[in-house]
């Protein structure tokens, strides 16, 4: 009579363990229904690693160092308990004075801060809370237009968002929520006095996170000096690569490698790849090979407008 007990103690047992170990879903953190709405809308449900463990903190309120590679949700991190946060200032007034900045979300490139605008947007589309997006190499005329009309988050690249400050389109006294993405990148591309410009204009008493790759002893002093009393959030070791990403190594010759890529697309069914050049010279020309072998191609290299790179973005995306 003992062994049956014991099967259903193990079986519990494993159970139990299968439980803990299974994803923490979306629908048990503290969020307002709008919110969880937005989220099972974009197709999600659980979190991932760096959501489980830094939106329980920002919601809480503190400042977080999160150590985060591309690829493993960090947008949603702060995003989500961020729109949670500025929810009480939530309004449906037509006047630009009831929608004051309260959130900046700083990136390092054009194409990121698009992508963030984009993913915050869909977060938000239940909610009151305007989002808008600002970059360079564009006209600022309809992003001045925007941020006259008043919004609760704003997402920018430092060079055109100090364009704003000084032409006193953007007004950053009420700013509660700045986030730093990529930090480490922005430091690598020499924006560090940019931002530091751009946060001396912010009021002292504000939620500050930062996300970056690697903490570099740059990073680090970077957090010393706006960061207060961090909660540091590291999901995985400086360099990892996310572990959605599958790594393969090919060895060939330079004049073997546009039909070893043509195979490797065909053999393994993919439907979408990003291929990286080492020139624009050499990413024109393999993009050029692979439209004359039916393959929809478009390059993206420095030569290109931010229009057309924003339309091979859009066209990739569907």
């Amino acid at each position: 009579m003992t062994e049956p007990a014991q099967t259903a103690e193990a079986g519990a047992e494993a159970q139990k363990a299968e439980t803990a170990a299974a994803p923490a879903r979306f629908d048990t953190l503290p969020l307002d229904a709008k919110l969880l709405r937005a989220v099972a809308d974009s197709g999600y449900a659980t979190m991932t690693p760096i959501q489980a463990k830094a939106i329980p903190v920002v919601l809480a309120g503190r400042d977080v160092m999160g150590a985060a590679q591309t690829g493993t949700g960090k947008t949603a991190a702060f995003s989500i308990p961020l729109l949670q946060r500025m929810l009480k200032h939530e309004n449906a007034s037509a006047s630009p004075a009831r929608h004051p900045v309260r959130a900046l979300v700083i990136a390092p490139t054009r194409e990121l801060a698009d992508q963030v605008a984009n993913n915050v947007k869909a977060y938000a589309k239940h909610t009151q809370l305007r989002v808008a997006c600002v970059f360079g190499g564009v006209d600022m005329k309809p992003q001045t237009a925007e941020l006259k009309a008043g919004v609760e988050v704003l997402i920018a690249t430092p060079g055109r968002l100090l364009d704003h400050i000084e032409a006193r389109n953007a007004v950053l006294n009420q700013v509660e929520y700045v986030v730093l993405d990529e930090a480490d990148r922005m430091l690598d591309i020499g924006f560090l006095p940019d931002l530091q410009r751009i946060l001396s204009y912010l009021p002292k008493q504000r939620q500050t996170l930062l996300f970056s790759a690697t903490f570099s002893p740059e990073i680090k002093r970077l957090a010393q000096s706006y960061l207060q009393d961090p909660v540091l959030v590291e999901v995985a070791r400086p360099n990892a690569t996310a572990s959605t990403v599958e790594q393969l190594f090919y060895s060939v010759t330079d004049d073997d490698k546009r039909s070893v890529i043509k195979k490797i697309l065909k053999e393994r069914e993919i439907r979408q790849a990003i291929v990286f050049g080492n020139s624009k010279l050499g990413v024109a020309r393999l993009a050029r090979a692979f439209e004359r072998d039916g393959l929809r191609t478009a390059a993206l290299h420095g030569d290109k407008s931010q229009d057309e790179r924003l339309k091979s973005l859009a066209a990739f995306k569907r």
